[in-house]
């Protein structure tokens, strides 16, 4: 429960570096960062895999990058569905799912390397 919780906590830092880090990527308070990873995971578990399914034929044809359109999508349906978490354009949104899994990643490695 301890690695759940700290995993959520990290993912909404990340979500708010991310915000300080992109323009056009804005989130209001730390309960808007809370509450769009919860929306995030949502969208994660249910939404994507529909939305990589259907685009699966032009995901082949760009060798897997239209995957990161596909994150865009993601990240913008989050920011739609959470209040006080906003994305001013869909460059923005590419960006900052491009950042957000940067800093997620490194976040992810070093709660890995400090808990083996």
């Amino acid at each position: 429960m301890l690695n759940f919780f700290l995993t959520w906590v990290l993912s909404a830092i990340s979500l708010g570096i991310t915000a300080y880090i992109v323009p056009g990527f804005t989130i209001s308070s730390w309960q808007a960062a809370a509450v769009g990873v919860v929306v995030m995971a949502l969208v994660n578990a249910i939404i994507k895999p529909i939305i990589t399914i259907f685009t699966l034929p032009l995901t082949i044809l760009t060798l897997g990058l239209f995957l990161l359109v596909v994150n865009a999508i993601s990240i913008s349906l989050v920011a739609y569905f959470t209040p006080g978490f906003s994305i001013s354009s869909f460059w923005a949104a590419l960006f900052g799912s491009i950042v957000l899994s940067l800093v997620s990643s490194l976040f992810n490695q070093i709660l890995e390397q400090s808990n083996p």
